[in-house]
This record gives structure tokens, sequence and C-alpha cells, in this order.
């Protein structure tokens, strides 16, 4: 889930993925 405005979700050979200019808000599923 997005943590804040600036992350975005993207996803990737079925994994989800959030990048975000914030290194804490940086996610990975799947």
């Amino acid at each position: 889930k997005p943590i804040c405005e600036k992350c975005k979700v993207i996803k990737r050979n079925g994994k989800v993925m959030v990048i975000c200019q914030n290194p804490k808000h940086k996610q990975t599923q799947g």
C-alpha cells in the first residue's frame, strides 16, 4: 500500500512494488 502521495505502485513479473523518494517507504510483495 502506498504510504504517501509520492509513493508509486508498480507491478512487475507478478510482484507488487512501491517506489518512493523516501527509502523507508519502499515495499515489495509477492
